[in-house]
């Protein structure tokens, strides 16, 4: 099924006399990334060039996804906006509130009924506003995307951070949080400050063990985890029209990891063959006809440090194998060195789980070489020591898969095939024993490792690397087992080694399903009623946060000074919260319970100014909202890393927190707390965050001329008496001061659309 072809057909009608425009607007030729931004801006046809890094535009996205968790905030919000259907083509996909514990069949009835009521209430949304609604057990957002919905030169915003997936198809897909959906859903533009560039060029090609998501395990080691922000990365050359369409997905998927905004690949024949093996030869013919603007001009792949900020070159034929981590996706260990590194940090060798799939790697490809190295654990007698899960990423993948026989594979191995959901990437894991906080290694092919993330234990060390190697480590349950140059004794008592992993990036008798879990809106949403139970616990209609009362903020609370790395995990954690994603009251109760208070090193544990007692942060700041005093939350560097739930930036607005000071931000994270009518501000001197002291009353001053490029600043009033003055700073357009104002970006667009 093609969807949306009349959409994909207008948007390539314009795309030869936009790029024209934007072309002479530029000056010079034009890198694939600018050529897709320029071809969606709101206004039109270019008529200016763009200063990257400074100037905010205006985009006109193409379509919008979201998942079952964020959509829930995102439609609450959408149904406050006074439109009858969605302006563009969106989807809402159920893929996150599905708690892997015993197995495929099981997990997935069981959510259908604890979660019915959510699900009830996002199919009646969607049918009502015309959305595309994908079923618990259809797949993850990302891969039913990939497979569905992305097309070369597009442009969509997704409510999750790792919507640049998409980017594996030439489209640039960019994580938002669900007030900038409502904006899009709403027929508004979407503003985004013009990114910077980054050009990573591949050369050589892959073989052996190292696979696609050693490229991007390789460039998260080079970037760090905020390396990429304000950036779109871009990947050209020879190595990248090698990769496979869902190869390149993986890694435009971890883009995330860097801070990037997004990242992309230009349309090249591995595209074509996986449009048309996805059913959508018809998408292929068009993109085929206006092939020479789907990629970037090749006077900037000739000479890329002239048209890029950054360039970066990599040779696939001489990477090798990586594994990141613990506790960071960034910490990169190439396969030759990781073994010596575990054994120097201590970090426990025995490996308890391997777990493959997830939204990064959970394609045919990735199964099937996986699958080929469990077959060989089968054949040469060696059994799997460590557990051993396999998420499929869609349901269409599933039963592909299972018809040519992997999943048989992986389960004569020993291994557990998990529901087509997020699940244990990101702490939808009932993992047994993880109560007891021991020490333990895990291996997975996700995305992200942070402490807690999977199991809810900050003890367990989770390390990343792709299918293969998980696999290969799975079988011999020691972290330091090397396979490209290690034995394992079999049942036998025989020395063997594993060959090197083997797969098809499509399968060869084509992809089969027989539901893929897609339901079409009605035709006529006017008669849909949406019902959202007064009483219930999961679920609760949004009020209006208040506008700026006008004047300076005096008088505001320290909440917490957050230490070291503060990610919207720590925020507001997913895992068993994830059930309160529709209702802010309640998932307010988890607001910064992960954060590290800077005061006493420990997490949830906060002092009350106005009793002298620790207490739990959110009930310290529901004391604070009681008597109607503000506070303010302080933060060290990147603060928000990770995912891009708005429930992180929602929450501290619901409970009166009025501004988020910090050393800097991730990107999402700023851009969510700008919409909610926060303030974001940064130090203008690092060092400041040491002055900022445990018993502070803090005022913020320079609002009533609040402009943009203005500093302002913050008055720390100590509890002895004395005073330090500091700068901030802010990166808010009169737009954005417009949001502060009137309380939150959709207090605005009511007033607009009315």
């Amino acid at each position: 099924m093609v969807f949306d072809i009349e959409m994909i057909k207008a948007v390539y009608s314009s795309y030869p006399a936009r790029i024209d425009a934007a072309r002479k607007a530029v000056g010079k030729p034009l890198t694939l990334t600018e050529k897709i931004l320029y071809a969606h801006l709101s206004e039109g046809a270019a008529n200016q060039a763009f200063n990257r890094g400074v100037d905010y535009v205006d985009f006109q996205p193409d379509r919008v996804a979201m998942q079952d968790a964020t959509a829930q905030m995102a439609l609450l919000q959408f149904m406050q906006a006074g439109r009858s259907q969605v302006a563009v083509p969106s989807t809402v996909h159920c893929d996150h509130l599905i708690q892997a514990e015993i197995g495929a069949t099981t997990d997935l009835e069981k959510a259908k009924n604890k979660n019915k009521e959510v699900y009830d209430f996002l199919s009646s949304v969607s049918n009502k506003y015309g959305l595309g609604f994908w079923k618990p057990g259809a797949g993850i957002i990302h891969q039913v995307v990939l497979e569905n919905y992305a097309f070369p030169g597009g442009m969509m915003i997704g409510t999750d951070s790792h919507t640049p997936n998409a980017g594996g198809l030439g489209m640039i897909a960019i994580g938002v949080g669900g007030a900038d959906a409502c904006d899009v859903m709403a027929g508004l533009p979407w503003e985004l400050k013009f990114p910077k560039l980054i050009g990573i060029k591949l050369t050589g090609k892959l073989s052996g063990w190292t696979s696609a998501k050693d490229v991007i395990l390789k460039v998260a080691g080079i970037l760090t985890v905020k390396g990429g922000t304000g950036c779109i990365v871009e990947y050209f050359g020879e190595g990248a029209r090698s990769l496979s369409a869902t190869g390149k997905g993986t890694i435009c998927n971890m883009g995330a990891e860097i801070g990037a905004t997004t990242s992309i690949f230009g349309y090249d024949q591995k595209s074509e063959a996986y449009l048309r093996g996805t059913g959508r030869a018809a998408i292929a013919d068009l993109a085929n006809s206006i092939s020479e603007h789907l990629t970037g001009d090749e006077e900037v792949y000739t000479q890329p440090e002239h048209y890029f900020d950054q360039v970066i070159e990599i040779n696939l034929s001489e990477l090798e194998p990586h594994i990141n981590g613990p506790f960071t996706p960034d910490l990169a260990w190439p396969l030759s060195q990781f073994a010596d590194a575990v054994k120097s940090h201590g970090w426990p060798q025995k490996l308890e789980v391997g777990l493959i799939g997830s939204c990064t790697n959970s394609s045919y490809e990735d199964i099937s070489r996986a699958a080929s190295l469990a077959q060989q654990a089968v054949d040469k007698k060696l059994k799997a020591k460590s557990e051993y899960t396999i998420t499929p990423g869609s349901e269409q993948v599933r039963f592909t898969v299972e018809r040519d026989g992997f999943l048989g594979t992986f389960e004569n191995m020993g291994g557990v095939v998990l529901a087509n959901a997020c699940g244990p990437c990101i702490g939808q894991w009932a993992r047994h024993g993880a109560e007891k906080q021991e020490k333990n290694s895990i291996i997975t092919s996700f995305n992200r490792n942070f402490a807690k993330r999977a199991d809810g234990n900050p003890n367990t060390h989770s390390f990343v690397a792709s299918p293969e190697v998980v696999t290969a480590l799975a079988i011999a349950g020691d972290l330091t087992f090397n396979p490209m140059t290690d034995t394992l004794v079999n049942e036998e008592g025989v020395a063997v080694m594993l060959d090197e992993p083997m797969g098809l990036e499509l399968p060869t008798l084509g992809f089969a399903v027989e539901d893929a879990g897609y339901q079409a809106p009605a035709e006529d949403g006017n008669s849909v009623e949406v019902i959202v139970d007064p009483a219930s616990e999961r679920l609760q209609l949004l009020d209006p946060f208040p506008a700026w009362e006008g004047t300076d903020l005096k008088g505001l609370k320290l909440l917490i000074k957050a230490q070291g790395k503060c990610t919207t995990d720590h925020i507001s954690m997913a895992g068993p919260w994830l059930r309160f994603r529709g209702h802010l009251d309640n998932i307010s109760n988890n607001m910064l319970i992960g954060a590290v208070n800077a005061f006493n090193g420990a997490t949830n544990t906060v002092k009350n100014q106005l009793t002298g007692a620790y207490g739990e942060v959110p009930a310290v700041q529901r004391s604070y909202k009681k008597d109607n005093i503000g506070s303010i939350v302080v933060g060290d560097e990147n603060y928000g890393e990770g995912s891009s739930r708005e429930h992180a930036a929602m929450e501290p607005r619901f409970l009166g927190v009025r501004a988020i000071l910090v050393k800097s931000f991730a990107r999402i994270h700023e851009t969510n707390l700008k919409k909610q009518g926060m303030l974001a501000l940064t130090f203008d001197d690092a060092s400041d965050y040491d002055k900022v002291q445990e018993d502070d009353s803090i005022d913020i001053l320079g609002l009533e001329s609040f402009a943009p490029g203005k500093p302002l600043t913050v008055v720390l009033n100590h509890a002895d008496g004395s005073v330090d003055r500091i700068t901030v700073n802010h990166t808010y357009n009169a737009g954005q001061i417009g949001w502060f104002k009137a309380g939150s970006a959709l207090n605005l667009i009511n007033t607009e659309i009315a």
